[in-house]
């Protein structure tokens, strides 16, 4: 049976699967500028925290920065240099940017892509962890 989940309790669901990401698998990656077998996955989690960033913002969450600092907290994790830090931080500017210049209010369609990336997102940090953690 599938039971929806509040948009606040998948928030958190979202926060905390990302924070055992990266408790568990990234720490143990050494800093280097070649890529990592995951990294496609992260600049996909980039974009949808930058997407989340802008849209629960028009939406009215009064987060502040979250996501912001959800991609930071990513970032300083993993640590990338170079090229890989370059493109995880600009997949989260696209994410923003992206939706910056389609809504300008919270719209129905607005609310659906939020609802559908914390679950995308979610499931990318579930893959992450079964995959690469220790």
């Amino acid at each position: 049976m599938f039971v929806e989940m509040a948009p606040a309790k998948r928030v958190k669901t979202l926060l905390a699967i990302g924070s055992i990401v990266l408790c568990l698998a990234l720490p143990a990656r050494a800093q280097t500028d070649a890529p990592a077998p995951f990294d496609t996955d992260l600049q996909r989690l980039g974009e949808i925290l930058g997407a989340l960033h802008y849209l629960r913002a028009v939406c009215g969450a009064n987060e502040g920065s979250k996501w912001r600092n959800e991609m930071q907290a990513l970032i300083d994790a993993e640590a990338p240099s170079g090229e890989r830090r370059r493109k995880i931080v600009a997949s989260f500017n696209r994410g923003y940017r992206g939706f910056q210049q389609t809504y300008r209010t919270c719209t129905p369609a607005a609310d659906l892509a939020i609802r559908r990336y914390l679950d995308e997102g979610a499931k990318i940090a579930r893959e992450i962890t079964a995959r690469y953690a220790n």
